[in-house]
């Protein structure tokens, strides 16, 4: 089941005119949300990031979108797919409306949430082997269109397709000042000593959901010192631990990048504070 524009139907006829922005321009913007037995996982976070994606393309948001009522239709594509007391991950996708070439005729928006089950309530850790490489081909660029999630990932889908041809299960992509951004599918975080530095936002970096919530938990640790700064290439293979964050896997450490093999010891204590956060909610 899917919701289209506030209404519940069959998937089959959910049904998109080709004619539509966000596949004629990609003119969208979307979320990837985590709800466990109907509790939706840092929605707040996940609301004020949809609204503040939104007005960076100027899409009008309707009076009606306010946290109540956009958590109501959630639930409800959550009860129709009967995932109520499952783990279930959220896509929920905003389109400016048809019309218009690259000047839209409308800035009114149409909306689709569609939802799939999950396996695991909470995020378990992996500690597979997990190898990382740089995807250098194309780069992503540094300012506010690279921190939303929108329909343009032109960079994410390449650099997927040259990690699964060249056996790797991900790649790190830089910006147009050769400097490390984020992997294809969340945010990276360095780790030396007791020092862990993930870039900045204004690097180009996604403003991740599971990024917030880490950098909130290492402002208030003594264990280790929180750095958001630009990371060099060449720090990588001179880190004791590289991670990726993401919604949908929480943290997922990474074993090799090149020559280098590296530790787990950092994301594995993280992960542990990050359950008890989303727990809490």
């Amino acid at each position: 089941m899917i919701n289209l524009d506030g209404t519940i139907v069959k998937q089959k006829e959910a049904k998109l005119s080709v004619l539509n922005r966000g596949f004629a321009y990609g003119d969208s913007v979307f979320e990837t949300i985590r709800v466990i037995s109907g509790k939706i996982m840092f929605w707040e976070d996940h609301y004020f990031r949809l609204m503040a994606s939104m007005r960076i393309m100027r899409m009008e948001i309707p009076s009606s979108f306010s946290p109540e009522f956009l958590e109501k239709e959630i639930k409800e594509i959550i009860e129709a797919n009967d995932l109520g007391t499952s783990p279930a991950r959220i896509r929920f996708a905003v389109y400016r409306l048809q019309g218009g070439y690259y000047t839209p005729a409308t800035r009114d928006i149409g909306y689709v949430i569609s939802a799939e089950a999950m396996e695991n309530s909470f995020y378990l850790f992996n500690d597979e082997p997990y190898e990382i490489e740089l995807f250098k081909d194309h780069y992503v660029n540094s300012g506010l269109l690279s921190t939303i999630k929108s329909n343009n990932r032109a960079v994410n889908v390449l650099g997927s397709i040259y990690a699964r041809e060249n056996d790797y299960d991900n790649c790190l992509l830089l910006n147009e000042k050769k400097s490390v951004v984020e992997a294809l599918n969340g945010n990276i975080f360095l780790v030396k000593g007791d020092v862990i530095k993930t870039p900045p936002i204004s690097d180009g970096a996604l403003n991740g959901i599971i990024r917030k919530q880490l950098v909130n938990i290492l402002k208030k640790t003594e264990e280790y010192t929180l750095e958001e700064t630009s990371i060099s290439p060449f720090e990588l293979q001179k880190a004791d631990e590289l991670f990726i964050t993401n919604v949908a896997q929480g943290i997922q450490p990474v074993s090799k990048y090149r020559k280098k093999s590296f530790e787990n010891k950092v994301s594995k204590n993280l992960l542990s504070k990050l359950n008890v956060k989303a727990r809490l909610g």
